[in-house]
């Protein structure tokens, strides 16, 4: 969703911090051969070695429960993380979850509530992806089921609504992939279900959108 973003900004200097809500220690299809315990402690090591990879070492995991999110509010905790860290720009998933799953739903809510508690500080963007991406890709999309929408439809926005979007190639793009090679629980099925050089030029691309509707409401609230 970030990693060539976080990649870069560490090249260029920048302090990239990253906030985990959940292990993922339910994200299996066996969970006979990876009950909780032990595919969340593999998930935090391959976490640490992907951001790792793109020379992110500031990190934290809430550890809330897989698939239970929406049953909390971390509101209050992102803020003090945003308090603390007083960064320029935050990014997360849009209010569709990026892929519908309901804990990004979650997290979505959470951050844009935490930002708004701040006085709107810094920029919040939302990963999303364009026509084109749809269009080019939407075959490995459909084949590794990767909307889980139900009443929405996946995230789509035009290049002129774009903040933001990061094109990689050559050593960029090898680093990228060498930090998602290094979520190998998570990645080596889709790798292996699309193909190679399928797979690297899917993620090639990484857009961002503004959140400024959501300032644009609250000051039209405030107004009134």
């Amino acid at each position: 969703m970030s990693a060539g973003l976080m990649a870069a900004a560490r090249r260029a200097g920048r302090r990239v911090a990253v906030l985990t809500m959940t292990a993922g220690e339910l994200g299996t299809a066996e969970p006979d051969r990876w009950p909780p315990e032990r595919l969340g402690s593999l998930r935090r090591h391959e976490l640490r070695a992907s951001l790792a990879a793109l020379g992110v070492r500031e990190h934290r995991v809430l550890d809330l429960p897989d698939g239970g999110c929406a049953r909390f509010d971390a509101t209050m905790v992102i803020n003090a993380v945003l308090d603390a860290l007083q960064p320029t720009t935050i990014v997360t998933f849009g209010p569709d979850g990026f892929t519908g799953h309901p804990d990004h739903r979650a997290i979505s809510a959470w951050v844009t509530r935490a930002w708004s508690c701040t006085g709107f500080r810094g920029d919040l963007w939302y990963a999303t992806v364009t026509p084109a991406f749809h269009d080019r890709f939407g075959h490995l999309n459909d084949a590794v089921d990767l909307w889980s929408m139900q009443d929405d439809a996946p995230p789509c926005d035009p290049d002129h609504a774009l903040a933001h979007q990061v094109h990689l190639a050559g050593a960029a793009l090898d680093q990228k992939l060498a930090a998602l090679r290094a979520h190998a629980s998570q990645t080596t099925g889709m790798v292996a279900a699309v193909g190679e050089d399928a797979y690297r030029s899917w993620w090639a691309t990484e857009s961002f959108r503004a959140a400024a509707s959501v300032r644009a409401e609250a000051l039209l609230l405030a107004q009134r």
